[in-house]
């Protein structure tokens, strides 16, 4: 049976394609410069399809930034569930703070892409940003941003129920990998149910049922193996976008 979702009262500043959407990578927010100055203490590796930069609870390192390719950020439980964190790509920067107590990292990343990777020294970096203020405060500043994208994450993984941490999944993947066609935004990433359901930390056929719902009131189409959104707005109905108060192009995104 379809399902009956509220629509939203106003726009939600949510951009319909990743071409479109604010870039939140680091280099966005260093000068040229600055980037060039990160690049130069980066050390250059490849990583083939399956094989890992780092498993959770390896030392927390180096930093990882993704020239090409496609990284899966992805956690374990206790109870041997996993969830996913995110799926990165090129511009994308990893890392997780050394902050002293931190020092083994918490998830794992998987290259579902083959990938160039320049790889970052911890103590590289710091010399780096002692040196320049200026630099320091914008590292600083995309880590901020780095945050909040997790924290809306997690708002819409609470608040909503399943249906809404699946539209909001949805409508990131939008963001970063979404293409405008004739017929709607194609998600440019093929995504398996059981691996949606680990994004939103829920069964397979939980996600099946609602993706057929979905299906069902025409507010998306699965097309060559690909989800097309047809209908964004319900999407973001379901979510309760336009309400969400980190709901930009820079945040919202996967």
């Amino acid at each position: 049976m379809a399902m009956n979702y509220p629509m939203p009262t106003q726009t939600a500043n949510v951009h319909s394609t990743a071409t479109e959407a604010e870039h939140s990578n680091i280099e966005s927010f260093l000068t040229v410069e600055q980037f060039e100055q990160l690049r130069s203490i980066m050390i250059p590796m490849k990583a083939a399809t399956t094989s890992h930069l780092f498993w959770e609870g390896d030392p927390t390192a180096n930093l990882y930034y993704i020239q090409k390719g496609k990284v899966k950020l992805r956690k374990s439980t206790e109870e041997g569930r996993e969830f996913i964190f995110s799926i990165l790509q090129a511009g994308d920067l990893i890392c997780e703070t050394l902050d002293g107590s931190v020092v083994h990292h918490s998830y794992t990343a998987e290259v579902i892409e083959h990938a160039e990777i320049g790889v970052i020294g911890w103590n590289e970096l710091e010399g780096l940003l002692k040196q320049n203020g200026d630099m320091a405060i914008r590292f600083m500043s995309w880590m901020t941003l780095s945050h909040r994208i997790t924290q809306s994450k997690f708002r819409d993984l609470l608040l909503f129920g399943k249906p809404g941490a699946l539209a909001s999944t949805l409508i990131r993947l939008s963001n970063s990998y979404g293409v405008l066609t004739p017929t709607g935004i194609r998600i440019d990433l093929k995504l398996t149910n059981a691996e949606l359901a680990d994004f939103i930390g829920t069964t397979r056929e939980s996600v099946n049922r609602l993706l057929h719902s979905f299906k069902e009131d025409g507010i998306i189409e699965m097309i060559s193996g690909k989800i097309t959104i047809i209908k964004l707005d319900a999407l973001r109905g379901v979510c309760q976008c336009p309400t969400c108060p980190a709901c930009s192009k820079s945040v919202c995104r996967i």
